[in-house]
């Protein structure tokens, strides 16, 4: 129990660490477009998120798939200008949803994508252990917390700007969407792999 414990920890510092600030700023760009009445279905896209994010964990520790790491590093912060670029797209095309099912989609590769960005660094933390998979979980269940928290950090957010301050929701999710690609883009530049 003391094991799995540690790695909860683990995924939860993992997520909340402000210095690896990548992950926060994945999930505020995927939050950014819903509030507290579709709570159902951003818990569904984090969940998505959390399972293909150790999906691709447990396929690097296990040895079952590698990649090129450098590519990794510049595809994460791709990740989160794509999901901030999809939440534009929808409030300027205000005759079209995203639908449920791309949003699915594409948190599902993005997560795969996370993951791989992780698993060196996993990979060490587990080197002497012959049980891989409570590891595994326990660090599954320290990220489902954690984003749990930060999703619903964002809700209340928008529930305060646009609920409460009568801020019109299209605003909310341009100027917060247009926050996360500045901070996004040097990222990008900072992790160009060629």
């Amino acid at each position: 129990m003391e094991e799995f414990l540690f790695y909860v920890e683990l995924g939860l510092g993992h997520v909340l660490n402000i210095h690896a600030y990548d992950h926060i700023l994945f999930l505020t760009a995927l939050a950014i477009p819903f509030s507290f009445p579709l709570w159902r279905r951003i818990v569904a896209l984090v969940t998505i998120f959390t399972i293909t994010h150790c999906l691709s964990l447990t396929f690097s520790v296990y040895e079952l798939a590698t990649v090129n790491v450098n590519w990794i590093e510049f595809l994460i912060p791709i990740t989160i200008l794509v999901t901030a670029l999809f939440n534009i797209k929808e409030v300027i095309n205000r005759d079209t949803e995203l639908t449920f099912k791309l949003q699915a989609t594409s948190t599902a590769i993005f997560g795969l994508i996370h993951g791989f960005g992780f698993s060196n660094y996993f990979k060490m933390l587990m080197a002497g252990e012959v049980n891989k998979l409570n590891p595994l979980l326990g660090f599954a269940a320290g990220i489902e917390i954690s984003q749990t928290v930060i999703i619903t950090g964002i809700l209340l957010l928008a529930f305060i700007l646009v609920e409460v301050l009568s801020l019109p929701k299209r605003y909310f999710v341009l100027g917060l969407s247009m926050i996360v690609i500045l901070i996004t883009l040097p990222m990008i530049y900072n992790t160009w792999p060629l």
